[in-house]
């Protein structure tokens, strides 16, 4: 019998597959669907320490090959969120509570309140492209994750993923830092900055000007920086970007991955894809006579 069940660092999971940051997390009914369909984990939306509205529309839109988005990270506010956490019942899955913040006491605050909550992991957001004075300016400084990685480490006790972005010189450099700094996994990737314009009007169509593209034009980017990220650290990577088919798992498990969130697939082929995506790399692994993940975990490299 094939087995998906996989870990990240001490985090076991059912199967490789967790929900993504960004979409269907917003309140805990979302969530609890997921979880229903065959998802180990889900990581909800990005939380702050206050309230906020984000950027003004328009704020998404669909491209020929991908999605692109500047929502400027809305959310309640790490008080008011707590709520929809406690209500989710963990038995069908894992609950990775996603943070930014803008300096180190910020993101000591809120990994302590998700902590409380009854998270199960953290994912430090330090990616975001399209937030002023969060996520990508402050992840781009290896001292900076170094840093922070090191106070939310000291703060908790539950294990902590850094996020990071495809939007940078050396993304091994920063995944470096975050593992010298504690971090149980690196998040790999988020968004690659993107915009679009309108040549009638001669304006860029996104209210921020700049957003963030996914969807599948980004996985050959996601599975290349897997696949970098595999050989210069030794905690365990989550692989994210353009996953919407079995095949597409496999590809980051090889690169280097020992899960794998899904983001954008949900708009294409709805909450059902989790089923599916363990349906075909089930029958992958039958046909390929593999009868564990882990198997496949870094081969690429071999």
């Amino acid at each position: 019998m094939v087995s998906l069940t996989t870990c990240i660092n001490n985090l076991e999971l059912k199967n490789p597959f967790i929900l993504a940051s960004g979409i269907m997390d917003e309140d805990a009914g979302s969530m609890k669907r997921i979880l229903q369909e065959d998802a180990a984990a889900v990581v909800t939306k990005s939380i702050g320490l206050h309230e906020r509205n984000g950027h003004s529309n328009p704020t998404f839109l669909e491209l020929e090959h991908g999605l692109l988005n500047a929502m400027g990270l809305p959310n309640p506010g790490i008080d008011s969120y707590g709520s929809e956490i406690k209500k989710i019942n963990n038995d069908n899955g894992k609950i990775i509570g996603s943070i930014f913040g803008s300096n180190v006491e910020e993101f000591e605050i809120l990994s302590e309140k998700m902590q409380n909550y009854g998270v199960n992991a953290l994912e430090l957001n330090l990616s975001c492209p399209h937030a002023k004075g969060y996520g990508l300016e402050i992840g781009q400084d290896p001292e900076e994750i170094n840093k922070i990685v090191r106070a939310v480490k000291q703060s908790v006790s539950i294990p902590i993923f850094v996020k990071l972005s495809p939007n940078v010189n050396d993304i091994c450099m920063l995944a470096k830092a975050a593992e010298q700094g504690g971090a149980d996994a690196i998040v790999a990737i988020n968004t690659v900055k993107a915009m679009k314009i309108d040549i009638e009007t001669k304006r860029p169509i996104l209210a921020n000007k700049i957003g963030g593209y996914s969807g599948k034009a980004i996985k050959p980017i996601g599975i290349r920086n897997v696949y970098e990220i595999f050989e210069a650290i030794k905690i365990p990577i989550i692989g994210v970007g353009g996953i919407t088919k079995g095949e597409d798992v496999i590809e980051y498990i090889m690169a280097g991955a020992s899960a794998v969130q899904v983001g954008s697939g949900i708009y294409y082929n709805g909450i059902q894809i989790f089923t599916q995506l363990k349906e075909q790399v089930i029958k992958w692994m039958t046909q390929n006579n593999y009868q564990n993940i882990k198997e496949l975990i870094g081969v690429a490299h071999k």
